[in-house]
C-alpha cells in the first residue's frame, strides 16, 4: 500500500469528491488491478461491499487496455473484446458494413428528407423491429451478465429479424449495440465487464432493415440497489421525462432549436445538466443525416418540423457537469467529473397534425418509470 497514485486521481469512493491519497486496495494490487486508490481508510471501508465486486472481474484472461489513462470515474474497460460478430450475406448490409465509412449523411447534403408513404411504412417497420430487439436485450439485464453477453443477444435478435445491427462497423465501431454504464454518456463498447447490482445501463439499439434504419435507447436499473439510490433514480427519471416533454412539441412548424429549451429547463428543475456534445439526428435510409437536434437551451439549430421528416430526440442528462471526456478507444464518452448520466431516445415521424413515436414502448416492454426512493422512517 505504498504505491503513489497518479496526479489528481479521484478517490474511488461512491460520491466522494476528494482526491485520492496513497491508500490502494491490497486485493486489487494482488490481482493486478491498477488505479484503485482511496482518500482514507474510512472511505475504503465504507465502500468495501461495492468495491469488492470489482475483484470478480479480474482474471488472467482480462485486462485494462489503457492502464495509464486518467479515468474520470470508477468504470474501467475489461478486455479483450470478443471477435467481431458476423452478419450473413443474405441480409442486406448498409454501405459502410465492409469499409467502415458511411457514404451519405451530413457530408452529402444539408437537405432534410420528407418521406412519402412508402418511406414512412419502411420506417414504421424497422422501428417496430428495433423496439422488439431492445426489449429482448433489456429483459436479459441482471447482475452477473456482461455487456458482451448483451451484445450477443442483440446481434442474434437482429439476425432473426433479417436485419443488420446498424452500429456494427459504423465508422469502425466494433460491436452491434452501445452499452453505456454509470458515468458513460454514450457509445460504450460492450466488453467483459460484469453488471453489478446498483449499476445503471443504457442500451442503444439501431437496426437496418429493407433499406431503413430505426434507432432507440433506454436506461435501465441493474438490480434493486439502483432503484433504491436517489441519485440514480433522479438522473434516470429526469432523462426519461426530458424526452417526453420534448416529444410534446413535435408537430409541423416547431423549430428544431425549441426542443433544447424545454429539455434544459426540465433538467435544471431536477438539479441536472444537459450534455451538449451529442445531438439527435435525422434518420431514414441513412443512419445519421440532417437535421441536428441539440438538447440544450439557446442553441442555434436551423430549420423546422415538416410532415414526413424522421429524426431522433435523445437527451443525455448528467448529475454533475455537462462536459465530457472520451476514452482512448475513441468511442466511450464519459462525464468529466465521473458522475452518473442517463439517456433515452425515440425515432419520431412528423405527421400532418403532430407526431408518431415510431419506437414507442409496448405494454410488455421491460423497464419503465421508477418512483423516487423514500427515506426510511
Amino acid at each position: 500500500m505504498t504505491e503513489q497514485p497518479p496526479a489528481k486521481k479521484k478517490c474511488l469512493g461512491a460520491d466522494c469528491e476528494n482526491d485520492a491519497g496513497s491508500l490502494q486496495c491490497p486485493k486489487c494490487l494482488s490481482l493486478g488491478i491498477k488505479g484503485s486508490f482511496f482518500c482514507s481508510q474510512d472511505c475504503f471501508k465504507k465502500n468495501w461491499n461495492t468495491h469488492k465486486e470489482l475483484h470478480k472481474l479480474a482474471s488472467p484472461e482480462t485486462y485494462n487496455p489503457f492502464p495509464t489513462f486518467s479515468y474520470t470515474g470508477p468504470l474501467r474497460p475489461v478486455y479483450p473484446l470478443s471477435p467481431k460478430r458476423v452478419v450473413p450475406k443474405s441480409i442486406p448490409h448498409p454501405d459502410y458494413a465492409e469499409s467502415g465509412i458511411p457514404g451519405g449523411g451530413r457530408t452529402r447534403s444539408n437537405k432534410i428528407e420528407q418521406l412519402d408513404e412508402k418511406g414512412r411504412e419502411g420506417m414504421r417497420k424497422v422501428c417496430r423491429l428495433a423496439r422488439e430487439v431492445l426489449d429482448i436485450a433489456a429483459a436479459a439485464i441482471r447482475p452477473g451478465i456482461t455487456t458482451d453477453d448483451l451484445d450477443k443477444i442483440v446481434h442474434e435478435a437482429c439476425i432473426e429479424r433479417n436485419s443488420y445491427p446498424s452500429p456494427l462497423n459504423y465508422n469502425f465501431f466494433p460491436k452491434s449495440v452501445c452499452t453505456s454504464l454509470n458515468e458513460v454518456i454514450c457509445h460504450g463498447i460492450p466488453d467483459k465487464r460484469v453488471l453489478l447490482d446498483g449499476d445503471i445501463l443504457n442500451l442503444d439499439v439501431t437496426l437496418y432493415h429493407e433499406g431503413y434504419h430505426g434507432d432507440l435507447n433506454e436506461t435501465y436499473y441493474v438490480g434493486d440497489k439502483a432503484k433504491a439510490d436517489p441519485d440514480s433514480v433522479r438522473v434516470v427519471e429526469t432523462a426519461r421525462e426530458c424526452l417526453e416533454e420534448a416529444i410534446k412539441l413535435v408537430k409541423p412548424g416547431t423549430l428544431f432549436r425549441d426542443f433544447g429549451n424545454v429539455i434544459e429547463a426540465h433538467a435544471k428543475s431536477r438539479g441536472c445538466s444537459v450534455i451538449r456534445t451529442y445531438v439527435g439526428h435525422g434518420i431514414n435510409k441513412t443512419f445519421h443525416c440532417p437535421p441536428n437536434i441539440p438538447h440544450y437551451a439557446k442553441n442555434r439549430a436551423v430549420g423546422e418540423c415538416k410532415p414526413g421528416m424522421t429524426f431522433t430526440i435523445e437527451p443525455m442528462i448528467a448529475l454533475g457537469k455537462y462536459r465530457d471526456v472520451t476514452w482512448p478507444d475513441n468511442w466511450t464518452s464519459t462525464t468529466i467529473d465521473g458522475k452518473r448520466t442517463a439517456q433515452f431516445e425515440h425515432t419520431l415521424l412528423v405527421t400532418e397534425t403532430g407526431v408518431e413515436i415510431l419506437t414507442a414502448r409496448t405494454a410488455d416492454s421491460p423497464g419503465g418509470p421508477v418512483p423516487m426512493p423514500t427515506a426510511a422512517a
